[in-house]
C-alpha cells in the first residue's frame, strides 16, 4: 500500500521526511486516499478532519510504535534486557505537554501540526535577567541555604575536603535545581526522554540520554516509580542527565546504589565530583560584581575578550561597594559578563564561573549559583540594579540573530537564545546602525528587524 501512495507527488514529499517512522505514516495516510478520486479525505473521515489536532497526534503516535521498535534494538545492543525495556516503556507514549518540541509536518494532505506558544517560549535562563534572579526570592533561598548548611554541615565538610568544592557552591546548585529537595519533580524520566528523543529539538542528543537512562534502570540504581526528572530528563536532587549520572554519580553512603533521588549525600557528593572533574579550582570564587565607567564599550564582554583583572582595572572597571582587588588576584584571567547588557549589573568572571556553566550553559544560571553561594555566607545583594528589558520568544531571537549574521557580524550559533555571543553581536550591530550600543536587544530594534524582513 505504501508503494501505491508513493506514486503521488504529495506523498513523495512526505517520504523524504527525515523521520524513522515515515513509512508507517504513509501507510496510514493511504487509507484516506484509497477510494477517493482526489488527494483529499473521504467522507467517512470528515468528522476526524474537523479535529486536526487529534488526527495529527494519532498519526504521529502510530509512527511512534515503529520508532520504538528501532529503539528497542539499540537498547538491547547497549546491554538493556527486553524485560527491563518492556517494564520501562510500559504505557509510555509521547508527552505532548512538554516544551522544546519540534512537531513534524506530515505533508500537504495530512493534518497540520498543532500550534503551541509553549514551543516558542524562551528558556528561563535566557529570558529577562531580573526575572531569573529576583531579589526577594534570593534572600529567601539564601536563608534556606543557611539552614541546610547546619543540617548537612558535617557531610558537606567531608565532601569539600575530598573534592575541593566549597560547601556553599554545592548547596547553591542544590538550591537552584530543586529548592533543596522541596520542589516537585513531576516527570517519569524515561517518558520525558522518550518524548524529547522522538519529537524534541535535539533528537539525537536525547536518544543517547534515553539509552543511558534505560541502563540506569537495568543496573538497579532506582526503580521506575522513583525515577523522576524535569521535562528534559534532568534527575534527582541536583538534576543530573543520565550521561552525567554515568560519569559523575557517587555512592557516598556506600550502600551499593547511586541514588541521587533519595540519598542526599549521594546527590551532593555527585555534584561536587562533577565540578571537580570539570576543572573547579579549590579555594577560589566564581567572580566579582564590578562598576563600568561611563561610555564603556559593552562589546568587550564575553569569554573571547578575557584578560588579566589588572587590565580591566586599567580600562576603568572597579569593584562594587568600594572593595579592592587583592594584588595576588589581579593577574587572574577574567572575562566580563553583562547579562542585561549595559542595563543591569556587570561582573568579572573567572574560571570557576565557566565550570558552573558546564553544569548549565547559561550565564544567568552560573550567576545565580555564584551569587547564592556568596549569600549563604554574607547576605549582600547586588549593588547594580536590573533595568526593565524586553522579553522575546525563540523565533524572534532567531530572526534577530540571522539578520545580524547576514550583516557580516559573528553572532555565534543561531539558536534563539540570548547568550554572551549574541549580546556582544547586538552591540556591534547597534553601532553599525548608528544606535547607542547596549548589548541587549530592545523591542524597537526587534520591530525594526521584523519590518525589514516583511
Amino acid at each position: 500500500m505504501a508503494v501505491l501512495v508513493y506514486k503521488h507527488t504529495a506523498e513523495r514529499r512526505l517520504w523524504r521526511l527525515a523521520h524513522p517512522w515515515r513509512v508507517a505514516i504513509l501507510c496510514i495516510l493511504s487509507l484516506a486516499v484509497m477510494g477517493s478520486p482526489i488527494m483529499g479525505i473521504g467522507a467517512a473521515d470528515a468528522e476526524t478532519h474537523a479535529k486536526p489536532t487529534a488526527k495529527y497526534k494519532s498519526l504521529v503516535e502510530d509512527g511512534y510504535q515503529m520508532w520504538l521498535s528501532q529503539l528497542r534494538a539499540d537498547a538491547v545492543a547497549s546491554g538493556v534486557t527486553n524485560e527491563t525495556f518492556n517494564a520501562a516503556m510500559r504505557d509510555v507514549s509521547p508527552d505532548w505537554s512538554l516544551p522544546d518540541l519540534v512537531l513534524p509536518n506530515l505533508g500537504p494532505d495530512a493534518p497540520a501540526p498543532p500550534v503551541s506558544k509553549k514551543q516558542d517560549k524562551q528558556q528561563a535562563e535566557f529570558g529577562r535577567p531580573s526575572s531569573y534572579i529576583p531579589e526577594r526570592s534570593m534572600a529567601r533561598i539564601a536563608k534556606l541555604g543557611r539552614k541546610e548548611l547546619k543540617s548537612w554541615g558535617e557531610t558537606l565538610e567531608a565532601i569539600e575536603k575530598e573534592y575541593g568544592v566549597q560547601k556553599s557552591v554545592i548547596l547553591a546548585i542544590w538550591g537552584r535545581e530543586t529548592g533543596f529537595g522541596r520542589a516537585k519533580i513531576p516527570h517519569y524520566t524515561i517518558r520525558a526522554l522518550t518524548t524529547q528523543a522522538f519529537l524534541g529539538r535535539r533528537k539525537e542528543f536525547f536518544r543517547k540520554e534515553l539509552l543511558l537512562g534505560l541502563q540506569i534502570l537495568q543496573a538497579g540504581h532506582i526503580s521506575r516509580e522513583k525515577m523522576k526528572s524535569s521535562w528534559a530528563g534532568a534527575m534527582g536532587h541536583t538534576q543530573f542527565l543520565p550521561s552525567d549520572f554515568h560519569k559523575y554519580a557517587i555512592d557516598y553512603d556506600r550502600d551499593g546504589r547511586l541514588d541521587i533521588w533519595g540519598t542526599i549525600p549521594d546527590a551532593l557528593a555527585s555534584t561536587a565530583n562533577f565540578l571537580n572533574k570539570n576543572g573547579w579550582e579549590a579555594g577560589k570564587t566564581w567572580g566579582y560584581e564590578v562598576r563600568l565607567p561611563r561610555k564603556f564599550d559593552c562589546t568587550l564582554a564575553g569569554p573571547d575578550n578575557a584578560r588579566p583583572i589588572r587590565d580591566w582595572l586599567a580600562l576603568g572597571l572597579k569593584r562594587t561597594y568600594d572593595r579592592e582587588f587583592k594584588e595576588d588576584r589581579q593577574s587572574e584571567q577574567a572575562f566580563l559578563v553583562l547579562p542585561a547588557g549595559t542595563m543591569g549589573p556587570a561582573f568579572l568572571a573567572i574560571n570557576n564561573f565557566a565550570v558552573i556553566k558546564r553544569y548549565n550553559k547559561a550565564d544567568l544560571y552560573a550567576l545565580y549559583v555564584g551569587h547564592l553561594a556568596d549569600r549563604i555566607y554574607s547576605d549582600s545583594k547586588f549593588e547594580g540594579r536590573w533595568s526593565k528589558v524586553s522579553g522575546f520568544g525563540r523565533s524572534d531571537v532567531k530572526l534577530l540573530q540571522q539578520r545580524i549574521a547576514d550583516s557580516g557580524i559573528d553572532v555565534g550559533k543561531i539558536d534563539g537564545l540570548i547568550g554572551s555571543k549574541t549580546r556582544a553581536a547586538v552591540g556591534t550591530f547597534q553601532k553599525k546602525l548608528g544606535l547607542k550600543p547596549t548589548c541587549y536587544p530592545s523591542r524597537a530594534l526587534m520591530n525594526r528587524i521584523k519590518s525589514a524582513s516583511n
